[in-house]
């Protein structure tokens, strides 16, 4: 439980830091900020190393096709 505590606190950690990027374009922040919570989410319920690497890119694609 303490674990995943951690990692929220983490992702929200990340994601507060992504939106304070102003010189970066909408589309970026977003690709970036769900490859973030791709990798997070994939690690989450994988566990493992290509969880997480497949979370974050499936998370960057989808967050890149956000408007």
């Amino acid at each position: 439980m303490k674990s995943m505590i951690v990692k929220t606190l983490a992702l929200l950690a990340v994601a507060g830091s992504l939106s304070a990027c102003e010189s970066m374009s909408t589309s970026q922040r977003n690709t970036a900020t769900g490859a973030v919570v791709g990798g997070v989410a994939g690690n989450l319920i994988g566990g493992d190393t290509g969880s997480t690497l497949g979370g974050a890119a499936l998370g960057g694609v989808i967050g890149s096709q956000v408007r």
